[in-house]
């Protein structure tokens, strides 16, 4: 089995057409809502991504068959006056599950935000997703709370327009 992982080239139609097709899968997913991208997101996705140069974004590869996604994007910590990242999308197609491709994305996302002077990755995961949560764990990530007697972070959203 032979895993590679690379950002897309958003000039080359067979990388954007992967990309979008892994997210799709991901969103028709009960994890990623159940629902199907909108025609407006097929079409757009990748020339907004590409206008961004805050948006990190990885193809993985298995065997040379398309594998996994992650979309992470670029905030700012306040508190240790230092970027981060923020893990948006982590997907892997079910056929390749359990043979390390999320784990490989989050290795290269976390090696590009060491490269960005990043001080931490961050991501939001359902409560029901127990095999992510799983993994999440092992790769070292852990609940966000300031102060165990203040309870952890919810995240939180409001939908605009």
């Amino acid at each position: 089995m032979n895993i590679s992982i690379r950002a897309p080239d958003w000039n080359s139609p067979e990388d954007c057409a992967t990309l979008v097709e892994l997210l799709d899968d991901y969103a028709n997913d009960l994890m990623g809502g159940g629902h199907p991208l909108s025609s407006f997101t097929c079409q757009n996705l990748c020339h907004e991504l590409a206008k961004r140069p805050s948006i990190v974004a990885l193809l993985a590869w298995c065997d040379g068959l398309p594998a996994g996604l992650c979309i992470a994007h670029e905030g700012f910590s306040t508190f240790a006056c230092k970027p981060l990242l923020n893990i948006h999308d982590l997907v892997t197609k079910p056929e390749f599950r359990g043979r390390g491709i999320a784990r490989a994305l989050v290795s290269k996302i976390q090696d590009l935000a060491r490269e960005r002077g990043c001080c931490k990755l961050t991501l939001e995961v359902l409560e029901n997703n127990t095999v992510a949560q799983s993994l999440y764990a092992k790769v070292g990530f852990v609940s966000y709370e300031l102060d165990p007697a203040a309870g952890k972070a919810l995240f939180l959203e409001m939908k605009l327009g």
